[in-house]
């Protein structure tokens, strides 16, 4: 299974899709820094906030083979800029969480991490598990590798 790395704001749901995805039970609690699972990067907000600490989740990008960008459904602003996604020398994802929320702005979220670069996005409540199976499964999926010199088929 590819690992990937989660990335957003506080309070974007990165822990919470982390359990999820771990298959544990969901519990609050705030992430105060780099925690590494098997198959899964758990990253606190601040990072992702911060200049000074954006730098690091720069870094931490390359233990990692997938970049996964969350943009609750709920938030009022986007955190990522335009085309963003070309800094990361990692496949990007987008993920939409707390897609169940009455507030919730799904299409706008959307729309902001296609904006920011993000091809593939999934829509994910994890508190009851909507679609954590759909980025399991993508993790899952075999990449097509070629060698210096082929061309893919």
């Amino acid at each position: 299974m590819r690992k990937l790395i989660l990335m957003g704001r506080s309070q974007a749901g990165k822990t919470t899709l982390t359990q999820a995805l771990r298959g544990e039970e969901i519990h609050y609690y705030k992430t105060q820094d780099i925690h590494h699972y098997e198959s899964v990067i758990d990253t606190p907000g601040e990072y992702a906030q911060s200049h000074r600490l954006g730098k690091a989740l720069a870094l931490y990008t390359y233990e990692a083979d997938v970049v996964g960008i969350l943009v609750a459904a709920n938030e009022p602003y986007s955190l990522f800029p335009p085309n963003v996604t070309c800094q990361a020398n990692r496949e990007c994802i987008g993920i939409v969480t707390k897609i169940d929320l009455p507030n919730a702005n799904v299409m706008q979220a959307d729309r902001w991490l296609q904006i920011a670069g993000c091809k593939k996005i999934f829509h994910v409540d994890s508190i009851r598990g909507v679609g954590v199976q759909e980025i399991l499964d993508y993790l899952k999926e075999d990449t097509v590798k070629v060698k210096v010199g082929e061309s893919r088929k």
